[in-house]
């Protein structure tokens, strides 16, 4: 951005904070510096146009309206307060956490809004630090309903689609959702809602909804029900395998945050002179559950059943082997 554009449009955002009144474009042209360079009309329209959608992309709250019902034209206005920041104190592990979620998404629908965010706290003075190390997180968003369901999600608008039931040769159907939320849960992305047609909450896999998305009625429509747990929903709908038991495990505090979010706390407990929790889980696949627990490595002791601590054992026997150059029998 150059910057005789910059200095118009800090002007332009000045000159509509203070006034409480809608201002029009002509009178917005005689009062900003930088708008009376404009060399016609058309130049100026552009050249506003263009200062309009750039404020509202930087997430400056732009209203539109009349003051009064004898006004023939509409007029433009800041609000001070929609537009004023709360007072925000992070600490260096908080920044730290919100600069690493902004480079967390690599989608164009997400990571634009990312760093908008980035730039606001920049500007209300937090410091956030960016320089990521050596982990360079990446979300990916590679489905093509993903921005079409995403913007459904945010305006409160019924969609409604084909969906592929199993793999590639399963029966279309056609779905009309109220959605709830578009949200990842291993390594897939789902839609959460509630499904009119089968009148119950359902979720849907994003790579199995086949375009065209097509919205339904009026934005503001859906209302998701308070307390509304998304994953619990994903959760309850796509592992459908039969609970063969319950492990009982100590998590370490702060740490392994997946398990917990997979898990029921039972309540704290101090094992080896650390803090922690017990959690208790769901056994749908002992095979499954052991590899969730061997990657949290010491930040995790499984308490009951001995078959799964076993099974863990193991696995961490066979990653030692393997950083070792040996092979375990």
């Amino acid at each position: 951005m150059s910057s005789a554009r910059a200095e118009r449009l800090v002007n332009l955002v000045l000159c509509l904070l203070s006034t409480r009144q809608f201002l029009t474009a002509e009178r917005i042209r005689a009062t900003v510096p930088g708008y009376a360079d404009a060399t016609s009309d058309e130049a100026f329209f552009r050249m506003f146009e263009r200062d309009k959608t750039e404020l509202r992309e930087l997430g400056v709250p732009l209203e539109t309206g009349r003051t009064s019902a004898f006004d023939t034209v509409e007029g433009y206005r800041i609000a001070r307060g929609d537009y004023e920041l709360g007072e925000i104190d992070l600490d260096a592990e908080e920044a730290a956490a919100v600069a690493l979620a902004g480079s967390l998404w690599d989608s164009p629908e997400l990571s634009g809004a990312a760093h908008g965010a980035l730039r606001k706290l920049r500007a209300a003075g937090v410091e956030v630090d960016e320089s990521r190390g050596s982990v360079q997180p990446r979300v990916r968003a590679a489905e093509p309903v993903f921005g079409a369901l995403l913007a459904a999600v945010q305006a409160g608008q019924v969609v409604t689609f084909d969906h592929r039931r199993g793999g590639p040769t399963g029966e279309i159907a056609r779905r009309t959702v109220e959605p709830w939320g578009v949200v990842s849960w291993r390594g897939r992305w789902y839609l959460v809602g509630h499904d009119r047609d089968r009148a119950d909450v359902r979720s849907f896999r994003l790579s199995r909804i086949l375009e065209p998305i097509k919205t339904v009625g009026d934005p503001g429509e859906v209302t998701v029900p308070p307390d509304t747990n998304l994953m619990e929903s994903i959760r309850r709908t796509v592992d459908t395998g039969p609970v063969v038991g319950v492990a009982r495990v100590w998590v370490a505090e702060g740490h392994a945050h997946g398990l917990r979010r997979l898990g029921t706390v039972l309540g704290p407990r101090e094992l080896g002179g650390r803090a922690g929790d017990e959690l208790e889980i769901e056994l749908r696949s002992e095979r499954t559950v052991a590899r969730w627990l061997a990657g949290a490595g010491p930040d995790v002791v499984v308490l009951d059943p001995p078959g799964l601590a076993a099974h863990v054992r193991r696995l961490w026997e066979g990653a030692l082997a393997a950083h070792a150059g040996e092979r375990v029998r």
